[in-house]
Formats: C-alpha cells, sequence, structure tokens
C-alpha cells in the first residue's frame, strides 16, 4: 500500500483546510492551480503550514478526519508544534465554564463525570422529543389522509345516491307520463 500524508493548509482568508494524499507535492499543486476541494478553490493562494507521514493513506485519512474536527486553536497547537497543549485544548467549553480552568482546577477534567449525566439526560430528552415529533407528523399526516380519503369516499357515495335518487325519479316521472299517455289515448 501506498504511504499517505495528512496536511494542512493555511488559506488566503486565514482559514485552515485538512486533508490526505499519497502525493503531497501533487495535491498541493492541484490546490495552487484550483483544482483543489472548493474550500481551496475559493481561498487562493494556499500554504503548506504542516503535513504528517503514514505507512499508509488509510492511516492517513483517518487522522485527516480526526484533525478535521479540532478547534481552530488545537490545529494551531499542532502547526506550531506544541501537542503538550492538546488535551487542555480538547476541554470543551461548557467544562470551562463549570470549574474548569477558571478555578485554578485540573483542566477541568473532574467535572466530565458531572456533565456526563446531564449529557446523557439532555440527549434522552432530544430524542424523546425527536419521536414526538415524528410520531405527531406521521399521525397527523395519517389522520388527514384518512380523513381526506373518508370525505372523498363520502362525497362520492352521496354523489352516486344523488345521482341513482336523479335517475330513478326521471324513470318513474318517465313511466308515469307514459303510463298516463296510453290511458289518455
Amino acid at each position: 500500500m501506498k504511504k499517505g500524508y495528512m496536511y494542512i493548509l493555511e488559506c488566503s482568508d486565514g482559514s485552515y483546510y485538512t486533508g490526505s494524499t499519497t502525493n503531497l507535492e501533487l495535491r498541493l499543486q492541484q490546490h495552487q492551480n484550483g483544482e483543489g476541494a472548493n474550500h481551496t478553490k475559493k481561498r487562493l493562494p494556499v500554504t503548506l503550514v504542516y503535513y504528517e507521514e503514514y505507512e499508509r493513506i488509510d492511516e492517513a485519512f483517518y487522522r485527516e478526519k480526526q484533525v478535521q474536527g479540532w478547534s481552530r486553536k488545537k490545529k494551531e497547537a499542532l502547526i506550531n508544534g506544541n501537542p503538550e497543549l492538546l488535551p487542555q485544548l480538547a476541554i470543551a467549553y461548557r467544562d470551562l465554564k463549570n470549574g474548569g480552568f477558571e478555578n485554578g482546577v485540573n483542566g477541568g477534567f473532574e467535572n466530565l463525570n458531572h456533565h456526563e449525566a446531564k449529557v446523557s439526560e439532555a440527549l434522552d430528552n432530544t430524542v424523546s422529543e425527536v419521536l414526538d415529533n415524528k410520531v405527531s407528523e406521521v399521525l397527523d399526516s395519517t389522520v388527514s389522509e384518512v380523513l381526506d380519503s373518508t370525505v372523498s369516499e363520502v362525497l362520492e357515495d352521496t354523489v352516486n345516491e344523488a345521482l341513482e335518487d336523479t335517475v330513478n325519479d326521471v324513470l318513474e316521472d318517465t313511466v308515469s307520463f307514459n303510463l298516463l299517455k296510453k290511458s289518455n289515448q
């Protein structure tokens, strides 16, 4: 399997683009020529600010996906050669607010167990709300469809009955008229 590279480009607007490739020089040239990703096409020129080499492309791709999910500050720590900052920069903002660095505590990690229950509860509530909304939508549309079809059927039946009544009335009138006519002759 081919070697792989995970790379980070800095675009002309200061944004970062993270990618992976088997040929770093060719891929950089493609980005510079506007043949790369949409993000870089609109932000030329780009500058290679960081890369990592891997024995296999799938490892580079895995690393690309990992780094893509990082905050700007975490990417900058990697770019600037400060990997010791990565654990601190991985702390969620909510942990910082709830007793992390503000209170001089060890990076807010001790709050993670406390928040785990809150996150779990929030997810449960969100899932319940989504399910309730979906069930309501399905029920609303089903009830609406049933009502629409029922109304259509009732109208159709009513129209058919009215037509039958009209046809029967016309036939009775015609028969009566013909009998009356015969009796008058």
